[in-house]
């Protein structure tokens, strides 16, 4: 066999373009552990703590946006510093950090109080890039703007705000959705938790919601929807979790305590369960996940999911929900 010959220049050329790939390597992974940056950005950290703390507990509603507006300067900053995604931010309690497993990206959720009824929710999608730079995505709220938010595939531009508290991952013909639930402290009388599913597009974009909610299983048919929705009565505790063992959603079946169904701020347990089962690049509902009710007085109560300050610890939330599936298990 004869092997084509190349010339001494164009083996150095080889050799020296491999040489320069192993050093871009190598820079990259100093700048993403570079003690340097580490340090710096702690710094940061530190003043971020107080803007997020701030947002949610300064009496004063122009403090509380100052606040906030100080955060996202200052975190973008930070997130501009070369290997900021392999940085944690784990003393930012009250903003919500979560990854897939294959830590592709991570998102960020937190919430600006704006006034003795109302939060805001704020977001962004850090997505990991190979040389370290900022690859990120604002997530703006325009749940208010909306009167149909179940029906409609979103960006980042119009997304439905919600702290997430648990990322799912699933697969479908070689592609990966990411299943977000998420809190909502909405109003003065009702909470709402939703069930959102992410995945990114052909330009790698970041796009939420999609043909994903099937009820083609239930007596009462129901249309498909691109999220799921619970809403409920302010002092109501409810769950909303994914159950590993059962690989499900599982969530509370509400009924409204006043015999008013249009009334979601009346809306409470009634010991039941329903759930969402991934076939097929959906979530199918399960009517019922458990066949028993729990008698009056043992509907498991989650622990108090507020901090000293009031904010929603994103953690306890998750956990608490955990914990009352656990016991539903039980009891059957």
């Amino acid at each position: 066999m004869k092997y084509p010959f190349y010339s001494i220049a164009w083996y150095a050329g080889r050799i020296l373009s491999l040489i320069l790939v192993l050093v871009f390597q190598f820079t990259i992974n100093a700048q993403t552990k570079s003690p340097v940056v580490h340090e710096e950005l702690a710094r940061k950290e530190d003043s971020l703590k107080w803007f997020a703390d701030s947002m949610i507990n300064a009496v004063e509603a122009p403090d509380r946006f100052r606040a906030d507006s100080n955060f996202v300067r200052s975190f973008v900053r930070a997130l501009r510093y070369k290997g900021s995604f392999a940085y944690p931010f784990d003393s930012l309690l009250t903003i919500s950090k979560l990854y897939p497993a294959d830590s592709s990206f991570r998102i960020f959720t937190w919430q600006l109080k704006k006034d003795e009824y109302t939060y805001l929710q704020k977001g962004a999608i850090q997505v990991h890039t190979d040389d370290g730079s900022l690859k990120l995505f604002p997530l703006f709220d325009y749940s208010m703007f909306t009167a149909k938010p179940y029906d409609s595939v979103r960006t980042s531009e119009n997304w439905i705000g919600a702290i997430y508290y648990r990322l799912i991952e699933k697969s479908f013909r070689g592609k990966k959705y990411y299943t977000l639930l998420g809190f909502d402290d909405f109003s003065v009388s009702s909470n709402k938790k939703w069930i959102e599913v992410l995945h990114f597009n052909d330009k790698k974009e970041p796009v939420f919601g999609g043909p994903y909610f099937s009820y083609k299983d239930d007596t009462t048919k129901k249309n498909i929807q691109s999220r799921f929705l619970m809403e409920y009565k302010k002092e109501a505790n409810t769950v909303l979790n994914y159950d590993p063992e059962l690989d499900m959603i599982v969530y509370d079946h509400l009924v409204s305590e006043t015999e008013e169904p249009e009334k979601k701020n009346t809306y409470i347990p009634d010991g039941t369960y329903e759930g969402f089962k991934w076939s097929n690049g959906q979530w199918l509902h399960v009517d019922k996940v458990f066949n028993f009710a729990l008698k009056d007085g043992q509907f498991p109560v989650d622990e108090q999911l507020r901090d000293a300050q009031g904010n929603i610890n994103e953690n306890k939330l998750e956990e608490a929900s955990q914990r009352n599936i656990e016991k539903a298990k039980k009891k059957k």
